[in-house]
C-alpha cells in the first residue's frame, strides 16, 4: 500500500498501522462448526481467475490472427525471401492493433466474453478497424503495391471467421465454468444483519456476476446478527473465518459495515489482514460520496479497496516463470557442489543425504522443505524444538561447513521447481520453531501475514543479516518486519536484486551455526 491519504475516511497510514499494531494473534487453527467445515471443503479446489482467462484469450486471439495471416501467405503468395520480412511486419502489426482495439472496446470484460452475441458488432468493428488502419497506412506509406490484395482480403475474411468462432466456443466454456464453479471469485461477507442482506441482494442482481458468496461471518450474537442472511448461513465468528478462508481458498472478504464505524473496521482488519485475499469495504449503504477512482466495483456495486492479495494473477505467472528459470540455472551451476556435498555427507556419517522438515508455507499450509542433512541421523530434530546453537554437538563436521556457507539449502532448488517454495520470499520456519519457549506467532503480532505469499529459498530479511539462530524476540520481530516489507514492495526486479545479492551477503556467517 502506498503511504498516501485514501479517498475515504481511512488514511493509508491508518490501514497500514494494522500491520504494526494488530490485535492479539488468533490461534493458528480455529475449530469450525460442522456446517462451516462441510461448506469450506466443497470449495477446497482452486478456480480459474477471470483475469487470467481474459489474458490467455488475448494471447490466443493474437496468435489466431497472426497464424491465419501466415497460412494465407504460404497458400497464396508462397515464401519468397525478399517479401517475407514485409509480410511478417504487416501481420504482427495488424494482430497487435486488433488486440488493442478489442481492449479499447472493453471486449475482454466478463459480460462480453460470456455473451458475444450482444456485442458482435463491436467485435467485428474492432477487427475491421485494425485491418483498415493497416491498409490505410500502406497507402500513405506507398508500400501497398508490395502486398497481394488477394492475400490481404482472404486473410481478413478468414481471420474474422476464426476469431468469431473462437469467441463463440469460449463463451460456452466460460458459461460452463461459471456454472460448475471452475471460474469464479469466492467471497465471504463479514458482518451480518440488514446491511449484509441488502449487499448480498445487490451483488446477486448483477448480470454476468463471477462472485460466489460462500457464507457470512460475524462476531455479534444472534440477537444482533441473525443466523441466516439473505439465504446464506452465518458460519461463525471472525477467528473461524480465518480458518474457513484458508480451507475454501477464498478470494475476497467484503466487510459489510458503515464507513463511519472506523474503530470496528480497523478491529476486523487487525485479524483479517494475515490472509492472502482481497479485502473490500462495501460502499453500498454509505451515504458519503467519494471521487470515482476511490471505488472498485462488482457490477455496479461500489467497493472501497482496503487490502489487495499480493502477487496475484499474472504477477504470480511471472514469478513462477522466474522461479523455474533460475532454479534450473542454479542446479546447473551448483551441480558439482551438490554432488560433492552429497558424497561428503555420505562418507562422514550414516543416514540419508537429504533432511526433510515440515514448515509453514503459503496460506499457512504445511509443506515439506529439503535440506542437506547437517546433523547426525539419530540427533536430527524435524520439529526444530531445539534450535541449533554455536558448537552444537548434534552437527557434523561437514554439517558445520555447509550450514555456515548455506550449502545445506541447495536442495531447495528442487522445492522451487516443484512449486512448494519460491526462489525469493519469506524464509519458511519450522512448525514448532520458537524463542524463549514461545512460538513465533506468540512473540510477533501478525506473524502469519508473512504467509500471504509463497516462502522462499532466500529473502529480503536474510540478505539484510537476519538469518541463523533466533535467540531473542528482537530477531524474529525484525525478520517479520523485513518479510512484510518485501511482500508490500514485491516486483520481479526486487526478486532479481535479492537473488544476486544473496551470495555476497551470505559471506557474513556470524549468525549461522
Amino acid at each position: 500500500m502506498k503511504d498516501r491519504k485514501a479517498d475515504h475516511g481511512f488514511s493509508r497510514d491508518a490501514v497500514r498501522s494494522v500491520a504494526s499494531r494488530p490485535a492479539k494473534p488468533v490461534e493458528e487453527k480455529a475449530k469450525l462448526s460442522p456446517i462451516a467445515h462441510a461448506i469450506a471443503s466443497q470449495y477446497a479446489r482452486n478456480t480459474n481467475s477471470p483475469v487470467m482467462i481474459s489474458g490467455v484469450m488475448r494471447m490466443i486471439e493474437f496468435a489466431i490472427i497472426a497464424f491465419v495471416g501466415f497460412a494465407v501467405f504460404v497458400i497464396y503468395v508462397g515464401s519468397p525471401a525478399n517479401s517475407l520480412m514485409h509480410y511478417t511486419a504487416a501481420i504482427f502489426a495488424t494482430a497487435t492493433l486488433s488486440i488493442l482495439f478489442l481492449e479499447f472496446a472493453d471486449s475482454y470484460q466478463l459480460a462480453v466474453m460470456r455473451d458475444p452475441f450482444h456485442t458482435i458488432g463491436r467485435l467485428v468493428l474492432s477487427i475491421s478497424g485494425a485491418f483498415a488502419l493497416i491498409s490505410l497506412a500502406g497507402f500513405f506509406l506507398k508500400v501497398s503495391e508490395d502486398f497481394s490484395r488477394l492475400w490481404f482480403g482472404a486473410w481478413y475474411v478468414t481471420a474474422l471467421v476464426a476469431f468469431v468462432g473462437f469467441r463463440l466456443v469460449m463463451s460456452r466454456l466460460i458459461r460452463r465454468w461459471a456454472r460448475n464453479g471452475k471460474m469464479e471469485r469466492r467471497a465471504v461477507i463479514v458482518g451480518g444483519g440488514k446491511p449484509a442482506e441488502e449487499l448480498i441482494r445487490s451483488i446477486e442482481q448483477q448480470p454476468y456476476n463471477d462472485i460466489r458468496i460462500c457464507g457470512v461471518f460475524d462476531d455479534r450474537d444472534a440477537k444482533r446478527s441473525p443466523a441466516v442472511v439473505a439465504g446464506y448461513p452465518k458460519l461463525g465468528n471472525i477467528a473461524e473465518l480465518i480458518e474457513f478462508a484458508r480451507i475454501a481458498h477464498i478470494d475476497m472478504l467484503i466487510v459489510s459495515l458503515p464507513i463511519t464505524a472506523e474503530a470496528r473496521v480497523l478491529s476486523l482488519l487487525k485479524q483479517l489482514w494475515v490472509l492472502p485475499v482481497d479485502i473490500r469495504l462495501s460502499a453500498h449503504n454509505n451515504h458519503l460520496q467519494f471521487r470515482p477512482r476511490a471505488y472498485s466495483y462488482i457490477g455496479s456495486v461500489a467497493m472501497i479497496d482496503l487490502f489487495d492479495k499480493p502477487i496475484n494473477d499474472w504477477d504470480s505467472v511471472a514469478k513462477r516463470a522466474f522461479d523455474i528459470f533460475f532454479s534450473l540455472l542454479g542446479l546447473i551451476i551448483f551441480s558439482p557442489v551438490i554432488i560433492g556435498t552429497a558424497i561428503a555427507i555420505k562418507l562422514e556419517s550414516k543416514g540419508p543425504v537429504i533432511f526433510k522438515q515440515q514448515r509453514h508455507g503459503f496460506n499457512n499450509e504445511l509443506i515439506e522443505v529439503w535440506k542437506f542433512r547437517s546433523m547426525f541421523t539419530d540427533m536430527c530434530d524435524p520439529t526444530a524444538r531445539n534450535a541449533v546453537v554455536k558448537d552444537d554437538p548434534r552437527v557434523t563436521r561437514v554439517g558445520r561447513f555447509i550450514r555456515k556457507s548455506s550449502i545445506d539449502e541447495l536442495p531447495q532448488f528442487f522445492n522451487s521447481l516443484m512449486g512448494t517454495l519460491s526462489l525469493v520470499g519469506p524464509r519458511p520456519h519450522a512448525v514448532y520453531a520458537h524463542t524463549r519457549n514461545l512460538l513465533y506467532h506468540e512473540v510477533v503480532d501478525g506473524y502469519f501475514a508473512r504467509h500471504r505469499v509463497k516462502p522462499g529459498v532466500t529473502g529480503w530479511a536474510q540478505i539484510n543479516g537476519w538469518r541463523g539462530e533466533v535467540d531473542s524476540d528482537e530477531k524474529i520481530k525484525m525478520r517479520t518486519e523485513f518479510d512484510l516489507y518485501y511482500i508490500e514492495n514485491w516486483s520481479l526486479w526486487f526478486d532479481l536484486k535479492i537473488l544476486f545479492l544473496t551470495p555476497i551477503r551470505l559471506l557474513n556467517t556470524d549468525n549461522a551455526y
